[in-house]
């Protein structure tokens, strides 16, 4: 979950899943790299009896049964990339279950079990208008429908692509932090189960568990987290962090992934919000570019603006497989660029393919495609309320920024399943 804004308003950051979609997942104490997902390799069906029986999960959202005839632009859709998102979203649905509340409603794995059984047959290689076949004849729509009706609100979020070194000098000079080793996490759920699913970040001083340290405190401390990367500009950094994770081009020609691993539970505030409160720019002129000049012509009050904010994200390294291969969503499995999107699970269970139609940003031209729901976000609820990753990099960051769009949306589920559910 990552990356910069050209044309992001700072006004409307707190409003997309962005910075707020980093505190749903869960923590890691360790600095060591991941190795990467095999976007390629074939997928491996466990036996049906690894599926336990647990409580289905309640859902909010009605689900009308739909005909493909039903969805704007279905015949439109290119179907690129769909069986790779397919075969890759079936490796997280025939994972088992853990029956945890703390873990966001998954799509049934039982539903499911057949049909990706036919795609582990069928293998990786399969082109996009036999899939395109395969989900109308395996799949139904299910129009996702709330309190307001069908209609809900899709913004946009993608991958930053930023510079950096291992080591700290010259123009590197802003950390990029693993998560410290006395970050402690409650699972408030375990101790009070009217409060399942909720989590505080903190740390223990005495002995008394308190709030985890803000970003001024962290970044002045002399016990600091350990540094994965320096990257070369504060403002990058911090748009980082509001994504949640981002490519590194590093200085001796290689390249990493910082992924969220933990954060240090303080509330978020817009850096572009402040300096429209200290009367240095018009909220309506808080761009990514805008506050970059800024900081240029005010380096001393860099870290004043940026410690406004007392949120921390903290991050784990992971290897760069591909260029296909995404950061990994709330659900496990990386995202591959408009192909995914965050939704609401009480609404929308992850695991969940989905038929999304909407618009460009900042326009009537249509956007109707299939994406598969594999991420949450804390500002993503609602009916039909959706993030849609636009994938890695300048382009990608500029079209989010500019997204916030009407949307209607219809899971697609196994026609032998009746209608969604999770667990």
């Amino acid at each position: 979950m990552k990356k910069i804004l050209s044309i992001f308003m700072l006004s409307s950051l707190a409003a997309c899943s962005s910075f707020d979609s980093v505190y749903t997942g869960g923590g890691s104490s360790t600095v060591a790299a991941d190795d990467g997902f095999d976007m390629q390799a074939p997928l491996k069906m466990p036996d049906s009896s690894v599926f336990k029986e647990t409580a289905p999960r309640e859902l909010n959202g009605i689900y009308q049964a739909a005909n493909w005839g039903d969805l704007p632009g279905w015949s439109a859709d290119d179907g690129e990339y769909i069986w790779l998102g397919l075969v890759n979203n079936c490796r997280g649905l025939m994972r088992p279950i853990s029956g945890s509340l703390t873990i966001p409603a998954r799509a049934t794995p039982q539903a499911w079990y057949n049909v990706c059984q036919q795609v582990a047959t069928m293998g990786t290689q399969v082109d996009a208008a036999t899939a395109k076949q395969f989900v109308q004849d395996n799949l139904r729509p299910w129009a996702v429908l709330g309190d307001k009706g069908a209609q809900g609100l899709v913004t946009g979020y993608y991958e930053p692509i930023v510079r950096g070194s291992r080591s700290k000098g010259g123009v590197y000079q802003w950390p990029m932090y693993a998560p410290p080793s006395d970050l402690l996490t409650v699972d408030l759920g375990a101790l009070y189960p009217e409060l399942a699913g909720k989590r505080v970040r903190g740390k223990v001083v005495g002995n008394k568990v308190v709030p985890y340290d803000t970003r001024a405190e962290i970044t002045s401390g002399d016990n600091q987290p350990p540094v994965i990367a320096w990257l070369d500009d504060p403002v990058e950094a911090f748009f980082l962090q509001v994504q949640g994770s981002g490519r590194v081009l590093l200085d001796n020609g290689s390249s990493l992934r910082l992924a969220y691993a933990d954060h240090n539970g303080r509330p978020y505030t817009s850096i572009g919000r402040w300096l429209a409160d200290q009367g240095e720019l018009p909220i309506n002129q808080a761009s990514m570019q805008n506050i970059k000049q800024w900081a240029q012509n005010n380096p001393n009050r860099v870290p004043e603006m940026l410690n406004s904010n007392q949120a921390m994200v903290f991050f784990k390294e992971e290897r760069l497989k591909d260029e296909i291969t995404g950061p990994k969503g709330a659900y496990g499995i990386p995202l591959i660029g408009q192909r995914a999107i965050a939704v609401d699970p009480t609404f929308v269970p992850l695991g969940s393919p989905v038929f999304l139609a909407t618009t460009q940003p900042a326009s009537n031209t249509p956007l109707q495609r299939l994406v598969f729901a594999q991420d949450t976000g804390a500002a993503i609820k609602g009916a039909a309320r959706a993030d849609f990753y636009w994938g890695s990099g300048d382009a990608a960051g500029e079209a989010a920024g500019r997204m916030k769009q009407a949307g209607l949306m219809w899971i697609l589920w196994p026609r032998d399943a009746g209608e969604p559910s999770a667990r």
